[in-house]
């Protein structure tokens, strides 16, 4: 044994590496390899409010600060830095994106959403939308890609006026961006109107 004392990683001690770890941009998730030290009590919740042991994180900063160290595998998520990597829960995606802005039409659109921790992508080939129904409801829950393999969950409002850019395309009612068209959903699934 190296006579190094194992600490128990928490919500303060992962800020501490994030911080130190801060580059100009996103940290290099990709390329830290640190040892799995067990789950942490953080979940992430539908509506986008992250929790440490049961309390709402109040402070966006704080909030913003561990989304840049959020890491996914397969369906489980974590927090990763240079020295630890830890699992925490997350109810549906990990951002939820409350705004867009539409910029030109038809194929040469572009829409560009605005993630609750201040993300930015531009929907297109390497960020797409999906759409995903409830199997007895049929509600949709609408996704964009942010960043690495991170979804955002489509806010309602968003979706609405989504649906109003929306036009049907090979069969499907969709969306266009970035030259990409993303069904959303059957064109002979949509109620006809009067």
């Amino acid at each position: 044994m190296s006579g190094q004392k194992t600490v128990t990683p928490t919500a303060n001690t992962l800020a501490e590496a994030a911080r130190a770890a801060k580059t100009r941009g996103l940290p290099p998730l990709e390329k830290w390899n640190p040892p799995f030290c067990g789950d942490l009590d953080m979940q992430i919740k539908r509506d986008g409010t992250w929790f440490y042991e049961g309390t709402p994180i109040g402070r966006p900063e704080l909030v913003k600060l561990f989304s840049t160290i959020l890491w996914r595998e397969g369906d489980k998520y974590f927090l990763v830095t240079p020295v630890e990597k830890v699992g925490i829960t997350v109810e549906d995606a990990p951002f939820v994106a409350v705004d867009f802005e539409a910029d030109g039409a038809g194929d040469a659109q572009k829409l560009s959403f605005i993630s609750n921790v201040g993300d930015v992508a531009i929907a297109g080939p390497s960020n797409p939308i999906r759409v995903e129904r409830d199997p007895e409801t049929g509600e949709p829950a609408p996704y964009v890609l942010i960043r690495r393999n991170l979804e955002a969950l489509i806010d309602r409002k968003s979706f609405y006026r989504l649906v109003e850019l929306g036009v049907h395309h090979d069969g499907w009612f969709g969306l266009w961006s970035e030259g990409e068209f993303f069904g959303i959903i059957a064109s002979d699934e949509l109620p006809q109107e009067a």
